[in-house]
């Protein structure tokens, strides 16, 4: 478990799991098959490439026969199967020779898996898939489509991993329940009133003494304090972001408005100082309308 990727992005989840051992365990109590250790997987997480100023999770290669991309989400957020599309597709350049695409021959390429493990605080199911084709804009009065098989199609397979969902697979997985207890005992401690602060180290205390990730917890103790500060600052930016995005929305919302308003008042022959008075519009921009 020394093995950390530094240059991947800060997250106990990709600390975690980021060795071919713990990959295989892993995968093979999320499929519910076994994984001989004879099999050889290579890691291959898009590590230094970001995109969409964001860093894959978990990609690793099963006997160069099955590319695996696993995503770690507090918020599920329904653009997965685009954002892992373009991830596969930068995987396939990696690890696909360039020039024998371009062979008469049929090129073979490993088989992917896009695999989501949601540990967040919204009610979700245990198990739900997301498709690319849920995005694909109605095109039925241009080429009738139900009796075609679409030409492209990527579906997320998303498991909940926290406490009380899909407890068969995180038995399976030691690293998997450790990771889930974790998460689940600092959100226990959260809700006694206490600080992020008051509540990591003795999580981490606690997870030690009840050999829960016990090795991985006494090698990396500060790392995992850095990342678990780092993923609430992330998830506070991205909270902030959206909220500003959705009050800059409302704000546009009634900015229309109150233009559709000072439309019809200076059609029905209302001055401009009294369509300032009633929409709080500039002169300028009733002189405008």
């Amino acid at each position: 478990m020394e093995n950390v990727n530094r240059n991947h992005k800060n997250s106990v989840f990709s600390s975690l799991f980021s060795t071919p051992e713990i990959l295989r365990e892993l995968y093979s109590a999320i499929e519910g098959v076994t994984i001989p250790p004879d099999i050889r997987i290579d890691i291959n997480t898009l590590s230094n490439v970001l995109i969409m100023k964001q860093i894959n999770d978990v990609s690793f290669l099963i006997d160069k026969r099955l590319v695996v991309l696993i995503e770690h989400q507090s918020t599920i957020n329904e653009n997965l199967p685009y954002r892992l599309l373009e991830y596969v597709l930068h995987i396939y350049e990696k690890i696909v020779d360039r020039e024998k695409k371009y062979q008469k021959k049929l090129v073979k390429i490993p088989r992917p898996d896009f695999i989501v493990l949601y540990n967040g605080t919204d009610e979700y199911p245990d198990y739900t898939e997301l498709k690319l084709s849920d995005a694909f804009t109605d095109i039925e009065d241009l080429k009738p489509t139900s009796i075609k098989k679409l030409p492209l199609e990527l579906t997320v397979q998303v498991y909940n991993i926290n406490h009380g969902h899909n407890p068969e697979m995180l038995k399976k997985c030691e690293s998997l329940y450790g990771y889930s207890f974790f998460i689940n005992k600092i959100r226990e401690y959260q809700m006694r009133g206490l600080t992020l602060e008051e509540v990591i180290t003795p999580v981490i205390e606690y997870c030690i003494k009840n050999n829960i990730l016990k090795e991985y917890l006494e090698v990396h103790a500060s790392e995992v304090i850095n990342m678990i500060f780092g993923e609430y600052d992330r998830d506070m930016d991205i909270a902030v972001n959206r909220r500003e995005a959705r009050e800059e929305g409302e704000e546009i919302g009634m900015n229309k408005e109150k233009l559709i308003i000072a439309k019809n008042l200076l059609s029905e022959g209302s001055t401009p100082e009294f369509v300032h008075r009633i929409t709080g519009l500039s002169a300028e921009i009733i002189a405008q309308l």
